[in-house]
């Protein structure tokens, strides 16, 4: 029985799981948020608010020896600088009025291959939005409509790629003719059919 046994093995060896953690633990400091298994974000979530509150010690304790030494001990665990940096100066202060619970996992359905169940584990203060690059983009374009739908989006696409085509200069020949025919194989929809809407 594995009665007071804390922590889940994950069916891997310890060094296995650790170097794990520490990969996981390091995505999620520099993009701020992480898609993995709900028991792998579980177990990450302590070992990366330890990591959180180490940097938030030495970043009160001030001059007197404090941050250099909670700089080493996150740097046990997250060997990419440039992670330990934004940790020590933009993380920390976003947290620094907060007592813990630095983590948030949002459960997000079941993986289609195995049927695991999802999570994503974000920071809090750094509330990620998937769909905020597609809004920037958009914006960008202007008043063009959005295309909604599995269609839409192969016609939005079709159109980019017959736009980059037409614009280099080597398409001559039989390339030219068929991009300005309506594309490759087939043509358009208009061409097949008749005027009073039946098919030639």
């Amino acid at each position: 029985m594995r009665h007071r046994v804390a922590y889940r093995k994950l069916g891997r060896t310890t060094e296995h799981r650790l170097s794990m953690l520490r990969n996981q633990a390091q995505a999620l400091l520099r993009h701020e948020h992480l898609t993995t298994t709900v028991p792998r974000a579980k177990e990450l979530r302590p070992f990366v608010e330890r990591l959180i509150t180490i940097a938030k010690r030495g970043v009160e304790g001030g001059a007197d020896g404090k941050a250099l030494h909670a700089r080493r001990m996150v740097m046990q665990d997250l060997q990419d600088r440039d992670v330990v940096t934004k940790l020590f100066d933009t993380i920390v202060p976003r947290c620094a009025s907060r007592p813990g619970g630095y983590t948030r996992l949002l459960r997000l359905g079941f993986r289609r291959g195995d049927s695991a169940e999802i999570a994503q584990v974000e920071l809090v203060g750094s509330e990620f939005t998937p769909g905020a690059k597609a809004e920037g983009e958009a914006k960008t374009e202007g008043a063009k409509p959005k295309a909604t739908g599995m269609g839409g989006r192969l016609r939005a696409a079709a159109e980019r790629l017959r736009g980059k085509k037409a614009e280099e200069p080597g398409v001559t020949g039989a390339g030219a003719a068929s991009e300005k025919r309506g594309g490759g194989r087939g043509g358009s929809r208009a061409s097949k059919k008749a005027p009073g809407g039946k098919s030639k």
